[in-house]
Protein backbone atom coordinates (compact mmCIF):
# COMPACT_ATOMS: atom_id res chain seq x y z
CA UNK A 1 0.00 0.00 0.00
CA UNK A 2 1.36 3.43 -0.94
CA UNK A 3 2.45 5.71 1.88
CA UNK A 4 0.03 8.50 2.69
CA UNK A 5 0.95 11.78 1.07
CA UNK A 6 1.24 14.69 3.50
CA UNK A 7 -0.86 17.71 2.51
CA UNK A 8 1.16 20.57 1.03
CA UNK A 9 0.95 22.82 4.10
CA UNK A 10 2.04 20.03 6.44
CA UNK A 11 4.94 18.98 4.20
CA UNK A 12 6.12 22.58 3.89
CA UNK A 13 5.84 23.17 7.62
CA UNK A 14 7.78 20.02 8.47
CA UNK A 15 10.51 20.76 5.92
CA UNK A 16 10.78 24.36 7.12
CA UNK A 17 10.90 23.45 10.79
CA UNK A 18 13.65 20.89 10.08
CA UNK A 19 15.77 23.60 8.43
CA UNK A 20 15.14 26.00 11.31
CA UNK A 21 16.18 23.34 13.84
CA UNK A 22 19.34 22.60 11.89
CA UNK A 23 20.25 26.28 11.68
CA UNK A 24 19.52 26.70 15.38
CA UNK A 25 22.10 23.99 16.12
CA UNK A 26 24.74 25.96 14.20
CA UNK A 27 24.04 29.37 15.79
CA UNK A 28 26.98 30.57 17.83
CA UNK A 29 29.11 27.52 16.99
CA UNK A 30 32.11 27.18 14.66
CA UNK A 31 31.09 25.36 11.48
CA UNK A 32 33.02 22.53 9.86
CA UNK A 33 34.45 22.93 6.35
CA UNK A 34 31.75 22.42 3.72
CA UNK A 35 28.99 22.45 6.33
CA UNK A 36 28.01 26.07 5.74
CA UNK A 37 28.81 28.99 3.45
CA UNK A 38 32.44 30.06 3.15
CA UNK A 39 31.31 33.66 2.65
CA UNK A 40 28.06 35.48 3.34
CA UNK A 41 28.03 38.90 1.68
CA UNK A 42 25.37 41.60 1.98
CA UNK A 43 25.21 44.55 -0.39
CA UNK A 44 24.66 48.11 0.84
CA UNK A 45 23.61 51.22 -1.10
CA UNK A 46 25.99 53.68 0.54
CA UNK A 47 28.61 54.02 3.26
CA UNK A 48 26.05 54.94 5.91
CA UNK A 49 24.11 51.74 5.19
CA UNK A 50 27.35 49.76 5.04
CA UNK A 51 28.28 50.94 8.54
CA UNK A 52 24.79 50.12 9.86
CA UNK A 53 25.00 46.59 8.44
CA UNK A 54 28.49 46.02 9.81
CA UNK A 55 27.41 47.18 13.27
CA UNK A 56 24.45 44.82 13.26
CA UNK A 57 26.49 41.87 11.99
CA UNK A 58 29.04 42.54 14.71
CA UNK A 59 26.27 42.54 17.35
CA UNK A 60 24.85 39.28 16.03
CA UNK A 61 28.24 37.58 16.11
CA UNK A 62 28.91 38.89 19.60
CA UNK A 63 25.57 37.52 20.79
CA UNK A 64 26.20 34.20 19.01
CA UNK A 65 23.15 34.53 16.78
CA UNK A 66 25.03 33.44 13.64
CA UNK A 67 27.25 30.46 12.80
CA UNK A 68 30.91 31.22 13.50
CA UNK A 69 33.99 30.63 11.36
CA UNK A 70 32.26 32.15 8.33
CA UNK A 71 33.43 35.30 6.57
CA UNK A 72 30.62 37.87 6.78
CA UNK A 73 31.08 40.88 4.51
CA UNK A 74 29.20 44.03 3.57
CA UNK A 75 29.93 45.28 0.06
CA UNK A 76 28.93 48.86 -0.67
CA UNK A 77 27.93 50.26 -4.05
CA UNK A 78 30.24 53.01 -5.31
CA UNK A 79 29.07 56.61 -4.83
CA UNK A 80 27.35 58.17 -7.82
CA UNK A 81 24.75 56.76 -10.18
CA UNK A 82 22.40 53.99 -9.02
CA UNK A 83 23.62 50.70 -10.47
CA UNK A 84 20.82 48.25 -9.56
CA UNK A 85 21.29 44.80 -8.07
CA UNK A 86 23.08 43.67 -11.22
CA UNK A 87 25.63 46.44 -10.75
CA UNK A 88 25.89 45.53 -7.06
CA UNK A 89 26.60 41.93 -8.07
CA UNK A 90 29.44 43.08 -10.32
CA UNK A 91 30.85 45.29 -7.54
CA UNK A 92 30.65 42.37 -5.10
CA UNK A 93 32.66 40.21 -7.52
CA UNK A 94 35.30 42.92 -7.67
CA UNK A 95 35.41 43.09 -3.85
CA UNK A 96 35.82 39.31 -3.62
CA UNK A 97 38.68 39.42 -6.10
CA UNK A 98 40.40 42.20 -4.14
CA UNK A 99 39.98 40.44 -0.80
CA UNK A 100 40.76 36.88 -1.79
CA UNK A 101 42.60 36.89 -5.12
CA UNK A 102 42.38 33.42 -6.67
CA UNK A 103 41.23 31.83 -3.42
CA UNK A 104 37.56 32.62 -3.96
CA UNK A 105 37.47 30.20 -6.89
CA UNK A 106 37.02 27.43 -4.32
CA UNK A 107 34.43 29.19 -2.14
CA UNK A 108 30.69 28.78 -1.77
CA UNK A 109 29.33 32.30 -1.49
CA UNK A 110 25.90 33.64 -0.55
CA UNK A 111 25.28 37.14 -1.91
CA UNK A 112 22.23 38.92 -0.46
CA UNK A 113 21.04 42.09 -2.15
CA UNK A 114 19.95 44.53 0.52
CA UNK A 115 21.02 47.85 -0.93
CA UNK A 116 17.69 49.63 -1.32
CA UNK A 117 16.22 52.33 0.93
CA UNK A 118 13.04 50.35 1.47
CA UNK A 119 10.70 53.22 0.63
CA UNK A 120 7.75 50.82 0.49
CA UNK A 121 8.51 49.44 3.98
CA UNK A 122 10.20 52.33 5.78
CA UNK A 123 10.57 50.60 9.17
CA UNK A 124 13.34 48.70 7.35
CA UNK A 125 14.90 51.87 5.89
CA UNK A 126 17.22 52.76 8.76
CA UNK A 127 18.67 49.36 9.63
CA UNK A 128 18.06 47.47 6.38
CA UNK A 129 15.64 44.97 4.85
CA UNK A 130 17.90 42.04 5.68
CA UNK A 131 17.58 42.98 9.38
CA UNK A 132 13.76 43.05 9.34
CA UNK A 133 12.48 41.33 12.48
CA UNK A 134 10.24 38.28 12.17
CA UNK A 135 7.68 37.21 14.78
CA UNK A 136 9.37 34.04 16.01
CA UNK A 137 12.51 32.80 17.72
CA UNK A 138 14.43 33.54 20.88
CA UNK A 139 16.33 35.70 20.22
CA UNK A 140 14.06 37.04 17.48
CA UNK A 141 14.93 35.89 13.98
CA UNK A 142 15.55 38.56 11.40
CA UNK A 143 15.45 38.03 7.64
CA UNK A 144 19.17 37.26 7.63
CA UNK A 145 18.81 34.28 9.95
CA UNK A 146 15.77 33.05 8.06
CA UNK A 147 17.65 33.18 4.75
CA UNK A 148 20.57 31.29 6.26
CA UNK A 149 18.20 28.70 7.73
CA UNK A 150 16.18 28.16 4.54
CA UNK A 151 19.38 27.69 2.51
CA UNK A 152 21.02 25.45 5.12
CA UNK A 153 21.19 22.43 2.78
CA UNK A 154 22.67 24.31 -0.20
CA UNK A 155 26.42 24.70 0.51
CA UNK A 156 27.10 20.98 0.86
CA UNK A 157 25.52 20.30 -2.55
CA UNK A 158 27.07 23.20 -4.39
CA UNK A 159 30.14 23.66 -6.54
CA UNK A 160 32.22 26.80 -5.92
CA UNK A 161 30.22 29.80 -7.05
CA UNK A 162 27.76 32.42 -5.93
CA UNK A 163 24.13 32.13 -4.89
CA UNK A 164 22.34 35.43 -5.51
CA UNK A 165 19.21 36.31 -3.53
CA UNK A 166 17.20 39.33 -2.36
CA UNK A 167 16.72 40.47 1.23
CA UNK A 168 12.94 40.74 1.27
CA UNK A 169 11.68 37.39 0.00
CA UNK A 170 11.16 33.98 1.57
CA UNK A 171 11.37 30.70 -0.34
CA UNK A 172 9.88 27.65 1.34
CA UNK A 173 10.01 24.21 -0.25
CA UNK A 174 9.56 20.56 0.50
CA UNK A 175 11.30 17.75 -1.39
CA UNK A 176 11.80 14.01 -0.86
CA UNK A 177 13.97 12.89 2.06
CA UNK A 178 16.69 11.58 -0.23
CA UNK A 179 16.54 14.51 -2.65
CA UNK A 180 18.72 17.61 -2.59
CA UNK A 181 18.79 20.83 -4.53
CA UNK A 182 22.14 20.72 -6.29
CA UNK A 183 24.03 23.67 -7.68
CA UNK A 184 26.67 21.64 -9.46
CA UNK A 185 26.13 22.29 -13.17
CA UNK A 186 28.14 24.71 -15.33
CA UNK A 187 26.58 28.11 -16.00
CA UNK A 188 23.60 29.38 -14.05
CA UNK A 189 21.04 27.43 -12.00
CA UNK A 190 17.79 28.99 -10.79
CA UNK A 191 14.96 27.85 -8.53
CA UNK A 192 11.47 27.84 -10.05
CA UNK A 193 8.13 27.97 -8.25
CA UNK A 194 4.65 27.30 -9.67
CA UNK A 195 2.72 30.59 -9.71
CA UNK A 196 -0.40 32.11 -11.18
CA UNK A 197 -0.06 33.96 -14.47
CA UNK A 198 -0.79 37.23 -12.65
CA UNK A 199 2.18 36.65 -10.33
CA UNK A 200 4.25 35.87 -13.43
CA UNK A 201 3.71 39.40 -14.78
CA UNK A 202 5.76 40.82 -11.88
CA UNK A 203 8.48 38.14 -11.82
CA UNK A 204 10.79 36.27 -14.12
CA UNK A 205 9.15 33.35 -15.95
CA UNK A 206 10.98 30.28 -17.25
CA UNK A 207 10.27 28.77 -20.66
CA UNK A 208 11.43 25.22 -19.98
CA UNK A 209 12.71 22.72 -22.50
CA UNK A 210 10.35 19.76 -23.03
CA UNK A 211 10.57 17.21 -20.24
CA UNK A 212 10.36 13.48 -20.84
CA UNK A 213 9.72 12.60 -17.19
CA UNK A 214 6.31 10.95 -16.91
CA UNK A 215 6.03 11.26 -13.18
CA UNK A 216 5.24 14.58 -11.51
CA UNK A 217 7.77 15.11 -8.72
CA UNK A 218 8.45 17.61 -5.95
CA UNK A 219 11.85 18.34 -7.49
CA UNK A 220 12.65 18.30 -11.20
CA UNK A 221 15.98 19.25 -12.75
CA UNK A 222 15.14 20.96 -16.02
CA UNK A 223 16.79 23.03 -18.72
CA UNK A 224 15.52 26.48 -19.58
CA UNK A 225 14.99 27.43 -23.22
CA UNK A 226 14.66 31.12 -22.43
CA UNK A 227 13.86 33.44 -19.53
CA UNK A 228 11.13 36.09 -19.71
CA UNK A 229 11.36 39.08 -17.38
CA UNK A 230 8.00 40.41 -16.13
CA UNK A 231 6.19 39.25 -19.28
CA UNK A 232 2.58 39.96 -20.20
CA UNK A 233 0.16 37.02 -20.00
CA UNK A 234 -0.03 37.12 -23.79
CA UNK A 235 3.75 36.72 -23.99
CA UNK A 236 3.70 33.77 -21.57
CA UNK A 237 1.28 31.97 -23.88
CA UNK A 238 3.20 33.02 -26.99
CA UNK A 239 6.43 31.44 -25.71
CA UNK A 240 4.79 28.28 -24.30
CA UNK A 241 5.60 29.13 -20.70
CA UNK A 242 2.09 28.25 -19.48
CA UNK A 243 1.24 24.87 -17.94
CA UNK A 244 -2.11 23.28 -17.33
CA UNK A 245 -2.84 20.87 -14.49
CA UNK A 246 -4.38 18.47 -17.01
CA UNK A 247 -0.83 17.46 -17.96
CA UNK A 248 -0.53 15.55 -14.68
CA UNK A 249 -2.75 13.47 -12.47
CA UNK A 250 -5.10 15.42 -10.22
CA UNK A 251 -3.83 13.64 -7.14
CA UNK A 252 -0.25 14.64 -7.91
CA UNK A 253 -1.25 18.19 -8.67
CA UNK A 254 -3.19 18.50 -5.46
CA UNK A 255 -0.06 17.49 -3.64
CA UNK A 256 2.18 19.66 -5.76
CA UNK A 257 3.31 23.21 -5.49
CA UNK A 258 0.58 25.48 -6.70
CA UNK A 259 -0.99 25.88 -3.28
CA UNK A 260 -2.57 29.21 -4.01
CA UNK A 261 -3.98 28.06 -7.34
CA UNK A 262 -7.24 26.33 -8.05
CA UNK A 263 -6.98 22.85 -9.53
CA UNK A 264 -8.10 24.05 -12.94
CA UNK A 265 -5.79 27.09 -13.05
CA UNK A 266 -3.10 27.64 -15.62
CA UNK A 267 0.29 28.31 -14.07
CA UNK A 268 3.85 29.33 -14.88
CA UNK A 269 7.19 28.74 -13.20
CA UNK A 270 8.59 31.92 -11.67
CA UNK A 271 12.04 32.80 -10.36
CA UNK A 272 13.47 33.51 -6.92
CA UNK A 273 17.19 32.99 -6.34
CA UNK A 274 19.89 31.86 -8.75
CA UNK A 275 23.40 30.42 -8.67
CA UNK A 276 26.28 31.11 -11.01
CA UNK A 277 29.35 28.95 -11.14
CA UNK A 278 32.77 30.45 -10.60
CA UNK A 279 33.59 30.48 -14.32
CA UNK A 280 30.50 32.58 -15.12
CA UNK A 281 31.26 34.91 -12.20
CA UNK A 282 34.82 35.43 -13.48
CA UNK A 283 33.48 36.17 -16.95
CA UNK A 284 31.20 38.88 -15.53
CA UNK A 285 34.04 40.27 -13.42
CA UNK A 286 36.35 40.51 -16.44
CA UNK A 287 33.59 42.41 -18.27
CA UNK A 288 33.17 44.79 -15.32
CA UNK A 289 36.90 45.43 -15.07
CA UNK A 290 36.92 46.25 -18.76
CA UNK A 291 34.12 48.85 -18.58
CA UNK A 292 35.48 50.31 -15.33
CA UNK A 293 32.53 52.38 -14.14
CA UNK A 294 28.83 51.64 -14.42
CA UNK A 295 26.48 54.59 -14.95
CA UNK A 296 23.15 52.81 -15.28
CA UNK A 297 20.92 50.40 -13.36
CA UNK A 298 21.49 46.76 -14.24
CA UNK A 299 19.08 44.08 -13.03
CA UNK A 300 20.72 40.82 -11.97
CA UNK A 301 17.59 38.93 -12.99
CA UNK A 302 16.39 40.78 -16.07
CA UNK A 303 19.81 41.53 -17.53
CA UNK A 304 21.75 38.38 -16.65
CA UNK A 305 19.13 35.64 -16.92
CA UNK A 306 17.48 36.91 -20.11
CA UNK A 307 20.79 36.39 -21.91
CA UNK A 308 20.82 32.68 -21.05
CA UNK A 309 19.45 29.56 -22.68
CA UNK A 310 19.37 28.56 -26.37
CA UNK A 311 16.21 30.59 -27.06
CA UNK A 312 17.59 33.93 -25.77
CA UNK A 313 17.35 36.82 -28.23
CA UNK A 314 18.72 40.35 -28.07
CA UNK A 315 15.30 42.10 -28.27
CA UNK A 316 14.88 42.46 -24.50
CA UNK A 317 17.90 44.75 -24.30
CA UNK A 318 15.86 47.53 -25.92
CA UNK A 319 12.80 47.04 -23.70
CA UNK A 320 12.99 49.69 -20.98
CA UNK A 321 9.38 49.48 -19.73
CA UNK A 322 10.48 48.06 -16.35
CA UNK A 323 13.31 50.55 -15.87
CA UNK A 324 12.88 53.29 -13.25
CA UNK A 325 15.39 55.64 -14.87
CA UNK A 326 16.66 55.14 -18.38
CA UNK A 327 20.30 56.10 -18.79
CA UNK A 328 22.07 56.60 -22.10
CA UNK A 329 24.41 53.66 -21.45
CA UNK A 330 21.71 51.16 -20.53
CA UNK A 331 20.97 49.55 -23.89
CA UNK A 332 24.67 49.36 -24.80
CA UNK A 333 25.60 47.70 -21.48
CA UNK A 334 22.68 45.27 -21.75
CA UNK A 335 23.71 44.26 -25.24
CA UNK A 336 27.28 43.71 -24.15
CA UNK A 337 26.10 41.51 -21.28
CA UNK A 338 23.86 39.61 -23.70
CA UNK A 339 26.76 38.84 -26.05
CA UNK A 340 29.02 38.01 -23.10
CA UNK A 341 26.61 35.45 -21.61
CA UNK A 342 24.92 34.16 -24.77
CA UNK A 343 25.26 30.40 -25.04
CA UNK A 344 25.60 29.96 -21.27
CA UNK A 345 23.16 27.38 -19.97
CA UNK A 346 20.35 28.16 -17.55
CA UNK A 347 19.51 25.10 -15.46
CA UNK A 348 16.29 25.19 -13.49
CA UNK A 349 15.44 23.33 -10.30
CA UNK A 350 11.65 23.12 -10.42
CA UNK A 351 10.19 22.97 -6.92
CA UNK A 352 6.60 21.88 -7.37
CA UNK A 353 6.02 21.80 -3.64
CA UNK A 354 7.15 25.32 -2.84
CA UNK A 355 6.03 28.82 -2.02
CA UNK A 356 7.56 32.21 -2.59
CA UNK A 357 6.69 35.11 -0.29
CA UNK A 358 7.66 38.74 -0.73
CA UNK A 359 7.76 41.02 2.33
CA UNK A 360 8.88 44.30 0.83
CA UNK A 361 5.84 46.54 1.23
CA UNK A 362 3.73 47.69 4.18
CA UNK A 363 0.75 45.79 2.74
CA UNK A 364 2.68 42.51 2.39
CA UNK A 365 4.29 42.94 5.80
CA UNK A 366 0.97 43.44 7.59
CA UNK A 367 -0.78 40.66 5.67
CA UNK A 368 1.89 38.00 6.20
CA UNK A 369 2.49 38.81 9.87
CA UNK A 370 -1.13 39.16 10.96
CA UNK A 371 -3.57 37.55 8.51
CA UNK A 372 -1.77 34.93 6.43
CA UNK A 373 -2.49 31.63 8.15
CA UNK A 374 -0.27 29.72 5.68
CA UNK A 375 2.98 31.51 6.43
CA UNK A 376 2.13 31.60 10.15
CA UNK A 377 1.75 27.84 10.14
CA UNK A 378 4.78 27.09 7.94
CA UNK A 379 7.24 29.29 9.83
CA UNK A 380 5.60 29.09 13.24
CA UNK A 381 4.99 32.84 13.41
CA UNK A 382 3.63 34.00 16.76
CA UNK A 383 1.18 36.78 17.63
CA UNK A 384 3.40 37.70 20.60
CA UNK A 385 7.05 37.02 19.84
CA UNK A 386 9.65 37.56 22.56
CA UNK A 387 7.61 40.32 24.21
CA UNK A 388 5.92 41.31 27.44
CA UNK A 389 2.18 41.64 26.84
CA UNK A 390 -0.95 39.82 27.92
CA UNK A 391 -2.53 37.50 25.36
CA UNK A 392 -4.15 38.87 22.24
CA UNK A 393 -7.63 37.59 21.41
CA UNK A 394 -7.67 36.03 17.95
CA UNK A 395 -10.37 37.27 15.63
CA UNK A 396 -11.24 34.97 12.71
CA UNK A 397 -7.59 34.18 11.96
CA UNK A 398 -6.60 37.84 12.14
CA UNK A 399 -4.41 38.90 15.02
CA UNK A 400 -2.09 41.69 15.87
CA UNK A 401 1.61 40.90 16.01
CA UNK A 402 3.99 42.04 18.75
CA UNK A 403 7.75 41.61 18.20
CA UNK A 404 10.38 42.23 20.91
CA UNK A 405 8.29 44.89 22.64
CA UNK A 406 7.10 45.75 26.13
CA UNK A 407 3.42 46.65 26.30
CA UNK A 408 1.46 47.54 29.40
CA UNK A 409 -1.31 45.00 29.89
CA UNK A 410 -3.87 47.82 29.77
CA UNK A 411 -2.88 49.13 26.35
CA UNK A 412 -4.76 47.84 23.32
CA UNK A 413 -3.57 46.79 19.88
CA UNK A 414 -6.25 46.20 17.25
CA UNK A 415 -6.15 43.31 14.80
CA UNK A 416 -3.98 43.55 11.73
CA UNK A 417 -1.34 45.74 13.41
CA UNK A 418 2.36 45.05 13.99
CA UNK A 419 4.32 46.52 16.90
CA UNK A 420 8.09 45.96 16.93
CA UNK A 421 10.92 47.12 19.20
CA UNK A 422 8.57 49.45 21.11
CA UNK A 423 7.37 50.33 24.60
CA UNK A 424 3.70 51.23 24.95
CA UNK A 425 2.15 52.57 28.16
CA UNK A 426 -1.26 51.79 29.69
CA UNK A 427 -3.21 54.51 27.90
CA UNK A 428 -2.14 53.68 24.36
CA UNK A 429 -4.67 52.43 21.81
CA UNK A 430 -3.31 51.24 18.47
CA UNK A 431 -5.90 51.11 15.67
CA UNK A 432 -6.22 48.43 13.00
CA UNK A 433 -3.55 47.78 10.36
CA UNK A 434 -0.86 49.96 11.91
CA UNK A 435 2.91 49.55 11.91
CA UNK A 436 4.60 50.84 15.07
CA UNK A 437 8.39 50.55 15.14
CA UNK A 438 11.04 51.71 17.60
CA UNK A 439 8.57 53.86 19.53
CA UNK A 440 8.28 54.78 23.20
CA UNK A 441 4.79 56.00 24.05
CA UNK A 442 4.12 56.81 27.69
CA UNK A 443 1.36 59.41 27.43
CA UNK A 444 -2.25 58.79 26.48
CA UNK A 445 -2.30 58.20 22.75
CA UNK A 446 -4.70 56.98 20.10
CA UNK A 447 -3.02 55.80 16.92
CA UNK A 448 -5.52 55.99 14.06
CA UNK A 449 -6.13 52.86 11.97
CA UNK A 450 -3.65 52.49 9.08
CA UNK A 451 -0.98 54.59 10.83
CA UNK A 452 2.69 54.06 10.15
CA UNK A 453 4.83 55.36 13.04
CA UNK A 454 8.57 54.71 13.21
CA UNK A 455 11.13 56.44 15.43
CA UNK A 456 14.82 56.88 14.65
CA UNK A 457 17.72 57.96 16.84
CA UNK A 458 19.78 60.72 15.24
CA UNK A 459 23.24 62.15 15.79
CA UNK A 460 23.16 65.87 14.97
CA UNK A 461 26.15 68.10 15.72
CA UNK A 462 27.39 65.44 18.11
CA UNK A 463 24.10 65.43 20.07
CA UNK A 464 21.63 62.57 20.38
CA UNK A 465 18.22 63.53 18.98
CA UNK A 466 15.09 61.70 17.84
CA UNK A 467 12.62 62.00 15.02
CA UNK A 468 9.52 59.96 14.28
CA UNK A 469 8.16 59.47 10.78
CA UNK A 470 4.39 59.19 10.76
CA UNK A 471 2.02 58.77 7.83
CA UNK A 472 -0.51 56.29 6.45
CA UNK A 473 0.54 52.70 5.69
CA UNK A 474 -1.02 53.12 2.25
CA UNK A 475 0.81 56.37 1.45
CA UNK A 476 3.09 56.22 -1.57
CA UNK A 477 6.41 57.70 -0.44
CA UNK A 478 7.98 57.14 -3.85
CA UNK A 479 5.41 59.11 -5.83
CA UNK A 480 7.07 62.34 -6.90
CA UNK A 481 6.29 65.53 -8.76
CA UNK A 482 8.67 67.89 -10.50
CA UNK A 483 7.39 71.28 -9.37
CA UNK A 484 6.06 72.91 -6.21
CA UNK A 485 2.81 73.74 -8.00
CA UNK A 486 2.19 70.00 -8.43
CA UNK A 487 2.58 68.94 -4.80
CA UNK A 488 -1.21 69.03 -4.54
CA UNK A 489 -1.01 65.67 -6.37
CA UNK A 490 0.75 64.07 -3.39
CA UNK A 491 -1.34 62.51 -0.63
CA UNK A 492 -0.56 62.19 3.08
CA UNK A 493 -2.83 59.80 4.98
CA UNK A 494 -5.31 60.02 2.12
CA UNK A 495 -5.44 63.83 2.32
CA UNK A 496 -4.09 66.28 -0.27
CA UNK A 497 -0.55 67.15 0.86
CA UNK A 498 -1.17 70.84 0.25
CA UNK A 499 -4.05 70.78 2.75
CA UNK A 500 -1.79 69.03 5.27
CA UNK A 501 0.85 71.74 4.96
CA UNK A 502 -1.85 74.30 5.63
CA UNK A 503 -2.95 72.44 8.79
CA UNK A 504 0.69 72.32 9.96
CA UNK A 505 1.22 76.00 9.11
CA UNK A 506 4.10 75.20 6.73
CA UNK A 507 4.95 77.33 3.70
CA UNK A 508 5.32 75.83 0.24
CA UNK A 509 8.90 76.71 -0.67
CA UNK A 510 11.88 74.86 -2.10
CA UNK A 511 13.21 74.64 1.45
CA UNK A 512 10.33 72.31 2.27
CA UNK A 513 12.12 69.50 0.41
CA UNK A 514 15.57 67.98 0.81
CA UNK A 515 17.73 66.59 -1.99
CA UNK A 516 16.71 66.75 -5.63
CA UNK A 517 14.45 69.80 -6.12
CA UNK A 518 12.88 68.32 -9.26
CA UNK A 519 11.83 65.13 -7.49
CA UNK A 520 9.44 66.20 -4.73
CA UNK A 521 7.84 63.45 -2.63
CA UNK A 522 6.78 62.50 0.88
CA UNK A 523 10.18 60.82 1.15
CA UNK A 524 12.06 64.11 0.95
CA UNK A 525 9.46 66.45 2.50
CA UNK A 526 10.81 68.19 5.61
CA UNK A 527 7.81 67.65 7.87
CA UNK A 528 9.06 65.52 10.79
CA UNK A 529 10.11 67.32 14.00
CA UNK A 530 13.44 66.72 15.74
CA UNK A 531 13.13 66.25 19.51
CA UNK A 532 15.42 65.67 22.48
CA UNK A 533 13.60 62.60 23.77
CA UNK A 534 12.17 59.54 22.06
CA UNK A 535 8.78 59.78 23.76
CA UNK A 536 8.41 63.50 22.90
CA UNK A 537 9.29 62.73 19.31
CA UNK A 538 6.48 60.16 19.02
CA UNK A 539 4.00 62.44 20.80
CA UNK A 540 4.63 65.36 18.43
CA UNK A 541 4.42 63.22 15.30
CA UNK A 542 1.16 61.68 16.53
CA UNK A 543 -0.21 65.19 17.02
CA UNK A 544 0.64 65.83 13.36
CA UNK A 545 -1.32 62.74 12.34
CA UNK A 546 -4.26 63.53 14.57
CA UNK A 547 -4.37 67.10 13.27
CA UNK A 548 -4.85 65.71 9.75
CA UNK A 549 -7.47 63.23 10.95
CA UNK A 550 -9.40 65.90 12.85
CA UNK A 551 -8.70 68.72 10.37
CA UNK A 552 -7.51 70.87 13.28
CA UNK A 553 -4.49 73.17 13.12
CA UNK A 554 -1.19 72.05 14.64
CA UNK A 555 1.75 74.32 13.87
CA UNK A 556 5.13 72.78 13.10
CA UNK A 557 6.73 76.18 12.66
CA UNK A 558 8.75 76.13 15.86
CA UNK A 559 10.43 72.78 15.23
CA UNK A 560 13.55 71.79 13.38
CA UNK A 561 12.10 69.57 10.63
CA UNK A 562 13.68 66.72 8.68
CA UNK A 563 12.66 64.57 5.74
CA UNK A 564 12.90 60.77 5.91
CA UNK A 565 15.77 61.09 3.44
CA UNK A 566 17.63 63.32 5.93
CA UNK A 567 16.78 61.12 8.92
CA UNK A 568 18.67 58.29 7.24
CA UNK A 569 21.71 60.54 6.86
CA UNK A 570 21.66 61.50 10.55
CA UNK A 571 20.61 58.09 11.92
CA UNK A 572 22.46 56.88 15.01
CA UNK A 573 22.59 53.12 14.50
CA UNK A 574 24.42 52.50 17.76
CA UNK A 575 21.70 54.16 19.82
CA UNK A 576 18.94 52.27 17.99
CA UNK A 577 20.72 48.97 18.62
CA UNK A 578 21.21 49.95 22.29
CA UNK A 579 17.50 50.75 22.63
CA UNK A 580 16.58 47.34 21.19
CA UNK A 581 19.12 45.66 23.45
CA UNK A 582 17.60 47.33 26.54
CA UNK A 583 14.20 45.93 25.57
CA UNK A 584 15.80 42.52 24.96
CA UNK A 585 17.46 42.47 28.39
CA UNK A 586 14.28 43.55 30.17
CA UNK A 587 12.25 40.82 28.44
CA UNK A 588 14.93 38.22 29.23
CA UNK A 589 15.01 39.27 32.89
CA UNK A 590 11.23 39.19 33.07
CA UNK A 591 11.18 35.66 31.60
CA UNK A 592 13.77 34.48 34.15
CA UNK A 593 11.74 35.93 37.02
CA UNK A 594 8.59 34.24 35.69
CA UNK A 595 10.46 30.93 35.50
CA UNK A 596 11.64 31.33 39.10
CA UNK A 597 8.12 32.10 40.29
CA UNK A 598 6.65 29.06 38.57
CA UNK A 599 9.42 26.65 39.59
Amino acid sequence: MAAAVAPLGVALREATQRKLRRFSELRGKPVAAGEFWDIVAITAADEKQELAYKQQLSEKLKKKELPLGVQYHVFVDPAGAKIGNGGSTLCALRCLEKLYGDKWNSFTILLIHSGGYSQRLPNASALGKIFTALPFGNPIYQMLELKLAMYIDFPSHMNPGILVTCADDIELYSIGECEFIRFDKPGFTALAHPSSLTVGTTHGVFVLEPFNGLEYRDLENRSCHRFLHKPSIEKMHQFDAVYRPGNISQQDFARGGTPSLKLDSEYVYTDSLFYMDHKSAKKLLAFFEKIGTLNCEIDAYGDFLQALGPGATVEYTRNTSNVTKEEADLIDIRQRIFHLLKGTSLNVVVLNNSKFYHIGTTEEYLFHFTSDSSLKSELGLQPIAFSIFSAIPECSGNTSCIIQSILDSRCSVATGSVVEYSRLGPDVAVGENCIISGCHIIATAVLPAYSFVCSLSLKMNGLLKYSTMAFGVQDNLKKNVKTLSDIKLLQFFGVCFLSCLDIWNLQVTEELFSGNKTCLSLWNARIFPVCSSLSDSVTISLKMLNAIQNKSAFSLNNYKLLSIEEMLVYKDVEDMITYREQIFLEITLNAKQSDLETS
